[in-house]
Formats: C-alpha cells, structure tokens, sequence
C-alpha cells in the first residue's frame, strides 16, 4: 500500500497532540495517512502500554487513517543506531510516502527529540540502493520521501509554515481524548505529570489559535522544515 503521508510518533498521542488537525484535512482532501508509533509508551505516568494499545486504535478510527503499526521500540532507551534506522527503513520502504511527518526538533522529553533524529535519518538512508533490506521474504525497493516536516510539542518552536486546521479541531480534541489514561480526568487517582493538567489539554487549543492569529486563520498547527519549500509563483503563497 502506498501513503501518501506517514506521521511518525515516539510515543502514542504524539501524532495526534501534534498534527491531527493536519492529518485530517489532508484526508478530507483525499490523501492516504499512515501513523507509525515507535513505542507503545509503556513508562507514561499513567496507563499501561495494553491500555494505550487500545486508546491509539480508537484515535485511528476517529481520525480515519490507513494504516497505524506500532514498532515497539524501547520507550525512553530506544537509540538511533543502525538496527532501528532498518526498522523505520523498512516502514518507508513498505508505504513509500511522499511526505513524512514526525516529532519535534527540540523538546521536554528526550524520545521526542531522538525519535525525530531516527526518523529523519532512515528517511535519508532509505533512498540508498546499496542498503537492502527484506519484507516477508522479499527485496524492497528503495525509497526515499520528498519531505519530512516536523511537527511541534511541549516547547514553543517557532515554525517555518504552518497549516489551516480550521474546521478540524473538533475532531483533533477528539482524538487526543481518545487517550483518556494520559490527560486530564479530575475523578483519577494516579500520579499527576506535566500533561495530565486541565491547563495542558486547553493548550493544546489555545495554541492551534495563537498559530492562526498569527496566520489570518482560526486554527493553524506549526511544523518545522529540513529544507527551505519553493513555491512555482508568488500567487501560491495567496
């Protein structure tokens, strides 16, 4: 199966706490997504990692994608080195997307950072004919993404574009909640973290308004580039 986009995340809930609004879109406008969870979040504060299994295939559903696979990389010790840079080659390589998203460049929780890195690499090393690798038994093709945007997290990244999400952040805030173990829930016992507050969840909004006031839209959500975008004219940029 060929995607046209494939969102990476270290963790479940990153896709969607940082581009849900834009994966949406991009299916309303009959694009083929894919999410790619690196590990199943087994050391969050809250849940378990069955727990989020089940909560990462409710997001999918609400959000519509193709396909979500889960890697299950070690969470918090997961490095980017040559056997985990396979993996992820061999995801490219299976799904061949023109555009990768994936976590943030900079970020509170190491994984964000080091799961942006590995991603980011594999996309690179998996356009190189002399790195072969095998799927059930058969030679992939190589493959390597026209892009790879970055999504942003907990720090306030200035991004270098950002998309229109109006009319999608109803359907964001829903697949965030579909992690109903990780966010804010005033009847839970367990240990708090820095994203189980009321004031992280409402962030997660306010923040899609700040971009869009900035933007002269409702909504937006932000993403870094590895590379500058070129535009045909300066009438695609109206």
């Amino acid at each position: 199966m060929k995607l046209d986009i494939l969102a990476f995340g270290a963790h479940p809930d990153d896709v969607e706490l940082g581009c849900s609004g834009t994966i949406l879109k991009e299916i309303s406008l009959g694009k083929t997504v894919g999410i790619i969870d690196l590990t199943r979040g087994e050391l969050g504060t809250r849940g378990s990692a069955e727990i989020r299994d089940q909560e990462a295939n409710a997001a999918a559903k609400i959000l519509g994608v193709s396909v979500r696979e889960n890697l299950e990389m070690r969470d918090g010790f997961f490095v980017n080195d040559e056997k985990h840079q396979l993996e992820i080659i061999k995801i490219i390589r299976k799904y061949r997307p023109d555009v990768v998203l994936c976590n943030a460049i900079d970020d509170r929780h190491i994984d964000h950072e080091k799961g942006s890195k590995l991603v980011s690499n594999a996309c690179f090393l998996s356009g190189l004919r002399k790195i072969e690798t095998e799927l059930d038994g058969e030679m992939q093709l190589v493959w390597r993404p026209k892009v790879v945007y970055h999504y942003i997290q907990w720090k306030n990244i200035e991004p270098d574009f950002v998309v229109d999400i109006t009319g999608f952040t109803a359907g964001k805030i829903e697949s965030i909640l579909a992690y109903g173990s990780q966010f804010y829930d005033k009847d839970s016992k367990e240990p708090e973290s820095p994203i189980t507050s009321k004031n992280f969840l409402e962030s997660v909004n306010y923040r899609s308004q700040d971009l869009g006031r900035l933007a002269g839209v409702d909504y937006a959500e932000g993403f870094t580039v590895e590379r500058y975008l070129a535009v045909n004219s300066l009438g695609d940029l109206l």
